[in-house]
C-alpha cells in the first residue's frame, strides 16, 4: 500500500492526459493540490463553525486543529436553504441545491408518482416519498428494525413507479437524484479509480450512487435505527451508544485505508479515490434533553457534557484515521475535507419553544390536509390513497424546525397562506412565526430558489418559523434541524492537505455546494462535468490557490 515515486509520477501523468483531454491547461488545476491523489471526505453532523473555533481555542479538538493549520478554515459557510441530511449530503456531493437535485427531506412528497404496489401507474398520482430508515427489507409491513444492514434489501413497499417512456418503474433512491453526483464523474473519467461512502441508513442514502446507480463502488450498508441486540435499542438513544455506530463507519475508512473492502472482507483492492462517511455522535448529543447534559450552556457554543464529549469522541476518530493514512503513507496525498450536512437549533436554551405540530394541527382543522390522517412522516404507505371524495393523493406535511407543506388541493393555497398568516404567533394553535426571522414562502419567491412546485416535487409553501421552534411536543429532544435558522445553516468547513500553505481563514460566505466542484478541481477534473453545477454556477470554494 506504500506509495512509490513511480506511482506518483504515473498518477501525474493519468491526471496530465486527463487535463489534456477535457481541454483545460494545467494552470487551470491550481499548484496547491499537486500530488494529491484522493479526497477524503468527513461529514460531522451537527458540527457548527462556532464549535470548531471554541474547541480549538479550547484545545479540546487537537486532532481537528492540526487540520486547520494545513489548510484553509472557512469561517462563513451555509447549508442551501434547507438543513435535512438529504439536501446537506447531496450539496456536497452534487454542488446542488434542491432546486436542481430534488431533494428536500429523507422523507417528501412528489405529486407524480404513483403507489409502491401501482405496478401499472393506473391509479392516482402523488406519494410520499419515504427513503429513510424504512427503505430497507426489515421496514417491510412495519417491521422491526432488527439488521444492521436494513435486512439486506429494498422494501416494496418504499419503492414508488413513475411513467418513464410509456413504461411502469420502479424509483429506487438513486433514481430519485435529479443529477450526476461526483462519485459518477470520477468514476467516468479517471480510469481504475474506487468510491466509497458510509452513511447512517442502510438503503435509503442508495441515491449518493446518483441515476446510473453506480457511482459509489463500496456503499456501507448500515442502519442507525436497527435495533442492537446488546441493548435492544437503537444506536440513537444515547450519544455514547452512537458512538458504537459511528465507530463502524470509522473502522469502514480504515479498511479503505489498508486496501480492502469496508467490511475487511475483501483485500488488495486500490484505496479509493474519492471517500467518506458521516457521522452522528455529535447531532444525537446536541437534541439530547438539557437537563440531562444535552445541547448548550449559552448561546455562546458553551457545550454542555453530552455534547463536548461528542466532539472530543470525533476529533479521536479524525485521529485515528490521519494516524491509519500516515502509516500507509497516503497522507501527504490525501485532501482532507471536514463539514457538516446540518446544525442544530436551537443552540440557546432559552429560545426552545415546543408546542407540538402546531402547522399540522392547523392545517388538518381546516380541511386541508386529507381528513383521514393519511399525511406527515407516519404515513408512509398511504401517500395517494384515494378517499372517495375523488381527490387524487393526500397531499404531505413535513416538520421538524422547519414545515415543508405540498397541498391536497393546490386550488387552496391563497386560503391556507390567509390561515396561517392568521396564525403567525406563539399561542397554543399558533406558528410562532411571527418574529423577523421567520418567513412563509410560496408563489414566484418559492420557485425561484426551490423550483417550481407545478413539476411535482417542490412544497407549495414553506414554513420558517422562529429560531428556536421545533414543530414536536417530544419529550426525547430539546433540538432539531431541517430549516434555514441559523443553528441550522451555519456550518464548520475545513480543506486540509499537507501541500498547502496552511492556518489560511477563509471569510468569504461560501455554501456547502463549493466543496463538490472543488473536490473535482483537486482531482484535476473538469467541475462543469457536474451537471448542477453547470446548471447554478456553483463556482469551487476561495482562498485555495
Amino acid at each position: 500500500m506504500m506509495e512509490t515515486r513511480n506511482s506518483r509520477r504515473g498518477g501525474r501523468l493519468v491526471r496530465a492526459v486527463i487535463l489534456a483531454w477535457a481541454g483545460l491547461s494545467a494552470a487551470a488545476h491550481a499548484d496547491t493540490f499537486v500530488g494529491a491523489k484522493r479526497v477524503l471526505l468527513i461529514s460531522i453532523d451537527g458540527l457548527h463553525q462556532q464549535d470548531v473555533a471554541r474547541c480549538i481555542g479550547a484545545n479540546t479538538c487537537p486532532n481537528l486543529a492540526q487540520l486547520s493549520q494545513t489548510g484553509a478554515t472557512y469561517t462563513q459557510a451555509y447549508t442551501p436553504g434547507l438543513s435535512d441530511s438529504f439536501p446537506g449530503l447531496a450539496a456536497l456531493l452534487t454542488g446542488g441545491t434542491p432546486k436542481t437535485t430534488g431533494l428536500f427531506y429523507d422523507v417528501s412528497y412528489d405529486r407524480t408518482l404513483f403507489a409502491p404496489s401501482d405496478t401499472a401507474c393506473t391509479g392516482p398520482r402523488g406519494w410520499n416519498v419515504a427513503f429513510d430508515e424504512t427503505t430497507g427489507i426489515d421496514g417491510k409491513d412495519g417491521g422491526a428494525l432488527v439488521h444492521l444492514d436494513g435486512g439486506g434489501a429494498f422494501n416494496p413497499q418504499a419503492i414508488p413507479h413513475a411513467l418513464k417512456d410509456g413504461a411502469c418503474v420502479p424509483v429506487y433512491p438513486h433514481d430519485y437524484l435529479k443529477t450526476n453526483t461526483v462519485f459518477e464523474v470520477i468514476k467516468a473519467h479517471l480510469p481504475g479509480a474506487r468510491t466509497a461512502w458510509a452513511d447512517k441508513h442502510a438503503w435509503g442514502y442508495d441515491w449518493v450512487n446518483g441515476p446510473s446507480g453506480h457511482g459509489v463502488d463500496d456503499l456501507a450498508r448500515t442502519e442507525i435505527n436497527a435495533v442492537d441486540p446488546a441493548t435492544k435499542s437503537d444506536y440513537t438513544d444515547v450519544y455514547t451508544h452512537t458512538e458504537k455506530f459511528d465507530d463502524l463507519h470509522v473502522q469502514a475508512i480504515l479498511n479503505q485505508i489498508d486496501g480492502k473492502d469496508a467490511a475487511g472482507g475483501q483485500d488488495g483492492l486500490a484505496v479509493p479515490t474519492l471517500f467518506g462517511t458521516n457521522f452522528q455522535t455529535l447531532s444525537v448529543a446536541q437534541k439530547a434533553l438539557a437537563a440531562k447534559g444535552g445541547g448548550y450552556l449559552d448561546a455562546d457554543f458553551t457545550p454542555n457534557a453530552q455534547v463536548a464529549a461528542a466532539i472530543q469522541y470525533v476529533d479521536g476518530a479524525l485521529g485515528r484515521i490521519v494516524a491509519a493514512l500516515k502509516q500507509r503513507d497516503l497522507y501527504a496525498s490525501t485532501v482532507v475535507i471536514v463539514t457538516a450536512k446540518h446544525g442544530q437549533s436551537p443552540v440557546d436554551h432559552q429560545t426552545l419553544v415546543k408546542n407540538g405540530d402546531t402547522l399540522s394541527a392547523l392545517l388538518q382543522a381546516n380541511n386541508y390536509l386529507d381528513p383521514k390522517g393519511n399525511f406527515g412522516q407516519n404515513n408512509t404507505t398511504s401517500g395517494n390513497l384515494n378517499d372517495g371524495s375523488g381527490q387524487a393523493g393526500t397531499g404531505f406535511v413535513q416538520t421538524d424546525d422547519v414545515g415543508l407543506i405540498w397541498l391536497r388541493d393546490r386550488s387552496q393555497r391563497d386560503a391556507v397562506l390567509a390561515t396561517l398568516q392568521a396564525h403567525l404567533g406563539c399561542s397554543s394553535d399558533g406558528l410562532c412565526a411571527d418574529g423577523p426571522q421567520a418567513y412563509i414562502l410560496s408563489g414566484d419567491k418559492l420557485a425561484a430558489a426551490f423550483g417550481d412546485p407545478d413539476a411535482g416535487r417542490t412544497p407549495d409553501i414553506i414554513v420558517q418559523p422562529n429560531p428556536g421552534v421545533i414543530y414536536t411536543s417530544s419529550k426525547k429532544k430539546d433540538g432539531e434541524h431541517g430549516g434555514n435558522a441559523p443553528d441550522d445553516s451555519h456550518l464548520a468547513l475545513i480543506v486540509a492537505y499537507p501541500g498547502m500553505a496552511g492556518g489560511r481563514t477563509v471569510s468569504d460566505r461560501v455554501q456547502l455546494t463549493q466543496v463538490a466542484p472543488t473536490i473535482l478541481k483537486v482531482l484535476a477534473l473538469d467541475p462543469q462535468w457536474l451537471h448542477a453545477v453547470a446548471v447554478e454556477g456553483t463556482p469551487v470554494l476561495p482562498g485555495l490557490e
